[in-house]
């Protein structure tokens, strides 16, 4: 059983930044492409950003270039989406997942996932 951990969720006002954090015991995730996804009440599940297993060619949803980064640490075997100029819109639960060595923003390719944060941008 792999379990991802995501971390530093939380309340933030309009235009506010926070930086999520995807952590994993069982596995290496320095060996895998991860993908942040959010899933907003009543809407898909859809990709944020994915990055392949070497840190290298991110890929980013429109709605969130410019405004998110996606890094990896390998040596603290995490990997981070740093998110700022946040917006109501950006309200959802977001979540890490793992997929082979690229990147791919198909969610169907990814095979572990984690149990999410809630992020909630308001005033």
């Amino acid at each position: 059983q792999v379990n991802l951990v995501e971390s530093g969720g939380g309340l933030v006002q309009p235009g506010g930044s926070l930086t999520l954090s995807c952590t994993a015991s069982e596995i290496l995730l320095e060996d895998y492409a991860i993908g942040w996804f959010r899933q907003a009440p009543g809407q898909e599940r859809e990709i944020v950003v994915a990055i392949d297993y070497e840190g290298e060619k991110p890929f980013y949803a429109d709605s969130v270039k410019g405004r998110f980064i996606i890094s990896r640490s390998n040596g603290k075997k995490a990997v981070y989406l740093q998110m700022n100029a946040l917006k109501p819109e950006d309200t959802a639960v977001y979540y890490c997942a793992t997929s082979g060595r690229m990147a791919t923003m198909l969610k169907g390719e990814y095979d572990y996932w984690g149990q999410g944060t809630q992020v909630t941008v308001s005033s």
